[in-house]
């Protein structure tokens, strides 16, 4: 190859590289401006029929209870479900583009890396023949001086034009593949809050349609359903052995647990009916909680160390003891009643990293133990534990102030964390969580007034 074929071939392959940059500079734009507005008037008339929905539900809570109160609250929270869903759905659609976008372009990033590096590599061949060349040697063969020092500086300049790309190319395919790990990250958490609404819709389609078979069963007259209400409504003593399932323990019976959240809400100044239906919320959000191996379901290392360590320190079999199984939505690995993952409960349990790294537990540090006044490490799989740590998260998290709204917002805190408790998506968590607590709240309040 001649030293004048080497310069225009890397001229040639520069070109290209530059056109590339500035596809790829600034914020990369992924999504054609006709394309993104389509997504946009989707996301408006959703948006626009879930407000409509919000209106149906709070003109229903108004009114008192009715048969058709019932049914209406429960038709349009079915529906509101359904379009978050597809609010998601479009959201999702729309991540899963811009991700293969950055693909992409790390791709052409990758083919560009490769053909220029070919060019420098022809390059330094030429160059290394020049300098073994010596100027004797080229003046005893009739060369021409000027031109051999002319192409000397042609391909020192070309090489350091080739070092520059090198640079250029390597920043920015770093800080596409950044913005594509980010944009996984999110389209992660779209995909986990969509199937965290899916599981309540279904939830709340069970309840309609136990609602319809009342309907159904008073053929539609507000008398009749007024009396099957009635009939339905509990007695304190089916109040009390009713079972209130714990997953990840032992069933035990409602009076026992309101005993159980009575005794730890006094102490950490927590609402029980509340604590109640956070820790049912938290029971009953899927069906893989407590069939879960900690070896399979949990996030490495985030939870597993730190399981291991509170195992090892209780004197339990780690491959024995009840986790949640990985769902849809995220990693599983929580424990017992409360369903704590291992990762937040060292923060109340009394486990703190050595030097090394490793997980240790400090008795003075253990503030579910010195909550209880107990003389025993706390267990996330006892009841009563699991109701203080709760308790106390959800102290921490603002709920302690007692009105209905705190108690919300700490629910949703609970699930979410600070910086997602307010996003929308979220919402039914706290509606769940603040429909129990009203549910326990009443069936205490029966317990109460017969002793």
């Amino acid at each position: 190859m001649s030293k004048k074929t080497i310069i225009f071939s890397v001229i040639f392959f520069l070109f290209p590289y530059m056109h590339l940059l500035a596809q790829t500079a600034g914020t990369l734009t992924n999504l054609s401006g006709t394309y993104q507005q389509a997504l946009q008037s989707q996301l408006n008339q959703i948006e626009t029929e879930i407000k409509q929905q919000e209106d149906i539900l709070q003109a229903q809570q108004s009114r008192s209870d009715s048969l058709s109160k019932e049914i209406a609250t429960l038709n349009a929270t079915v529906k509101e479900y359904q379009l978050e869903i597809q609010e998601r759905n479009i959201s999702i659609k729309e991540l899963t583009d811009e991700i293969n976008q950055k693909q992409q372009t790390i791709n052409d990033l990758s083919g560009q890396f490769d053909t220029e590096n070919q060019s420098l590599a022809a390059i330094l061949k030429k160059t290394n023949q020049q300098d073994s060349y010596s100027l004797v040697e080229f003046v005893l063969s009739d060369g021409d001086l000027a031109r051999f020092f002319s192409d000397i500086n042609n391909f020192k300049s070309i090489k350091l034009a080739l070092q520059s790309s090198f640079s250029q190319i390597t920043d920015t395919k770093t800080k596409t593949a950044e913005q594509k790990a980010a944009l996984e990250s999110q389209k992660d958490d779209e995909t986990s809050l969509q199937n965290l609404q899916k599981l309540q819709q279904q939830r709340i389609q069970q309840e309609k349609d136990q609602e319809n078979e009342i309907l159904n069963a008073s053929k539609g007259l507000e008398a009749n359903y007024t009396e099957i209400i009635k009939e339905k409504a509990m007695s304190a003593s089916e109040i009390r052995s009713q079972l209130f399932s714990l997953q990840g323990s032992t069933a035990i019976p409602f009076d026992k647990a309101v005993q159980y959240a009575t005794e730890v809400g006094q102490k950490i100044g927590i609402r029980p009916a509340f604590l109640l239906g956070v820790i049912a919320e938290e029971s009953n959000l899927g069906e893989n909680v407590g069939t879960g191996s900690w070896l399979i379901d949990m996030k490495a290392p985030r939870d597993t160390e730190p399981f291991l360590a509170i195992t090892k320190n209780l004197g339990l079999d780690p491959d024995q003891q009840p986790v949640s199984k990985k769902a849809w939505y995220g990693y599983g690995g929580a424990m017992g009643p409360a369903q704590i993952i291992p990762s937040t409960w060292v923060l109340y349990g009394g486990y703190n990293k050595d030097g090394n790294g490793s997980w240790v537990y400090n008795a003075s540090d253990d503030t579910i133990r010195q909550s209880l006044g107990e003389q025993k490490p706390s267990n996330p799989w006892d009841p009563t534990d699991a109701f203080t740590a709760s308790a106390i998260i959800l102290r921490d998290n603002g709920a302690d102030a007692g009105t209905k709204k705190a108690e919300r917002l700490a629910a949703l805190r609970y699930l979410a964390g600070r910086a997602n408790a307010t996003k929308k998506a979220y919402a039914f968590y706290g509606d769940d969580v603040m429909a129990l607590a009203a549910k326990y709240q009443d069936q205490i309040n029966i317990l109460l007034a017969v002793k």
